[in-house]
């Protein structure tokens, strides 16, 4: 299920409701928020907090969420950048299996992008791209292989009573 964050109007419009009296379940309608997203936010102004405070706590709570960024040892990263400076791609090293790297191929690509570890993405052979310019998708774009199948009675006139005519199909 998808949610929308409270925006400074919306907490505007629940802080003058606070002030004012009004229970938190008819803000909640009027708003057409839940009613305990309202609760929330009228227990923290009943501690004599603001807006601005409220705004500001979530905001560095906010920075808190997501995914962190990988850690590489530093024997690894050490190891990555000599490949690179041979050379190699993420993909090279990586699937070489020589040695054994603690991410994986596009993580690496990641933080090459990104400059993490003393990375650059324009250091690689294709300065980061996966497919360099120009580059067109072939697969799965076999065409028309053979004649269609309705125009046999144009060449074989005598397609169903000759014997012989067998349809072939290939996978």
């Amino acid at each position: 299920m998808t949610y929308s964050h409270l925006t400074t109007a919306e907490l505007t419009t629940i802080a003058n409701f606070f002030t004012q009296g009004t229970k938190a379940y008819k803000v909640a309608q009027m708003l057409k928020r839940s009613v305990e997203t309202i609760y929330r936010v009228y227990r923290y102004l009943k501690t004599g907090a603001t807006i601005v405070d409220y705004q500001q706590q979530y905001v560095s709570n906010k920075k808190r969420c997501g995914r962190k960024l990988a850690q590489l040892p530093q024997d690894e990263v050490v190891y990555i950048n000599e490949m690179v400076a041979q050379g190699w791609t993420p993909d090279t090293i990586i699937g070489r299996g020589d040695r054994s790297i603690s991410c994986n191929r596009r993580t690496l690509y990641r933080m090459f992008k990104r400059g993490q570890f003393g990375f650059d993405a324009k250091d690689l052979p294709m300065h980061g791209n996966r497919h360099p310019n120009g580059y067109v998708e072939h697969r799965g774009k076999a065409g028309q292989l053979d004649r269609s199948i309705y125009e046999r009675y144009e060449d074989f006139p005598n397609y169903t009573k000759e014997f012989g005519h067998l349809e072939g199909d290939t996978v």
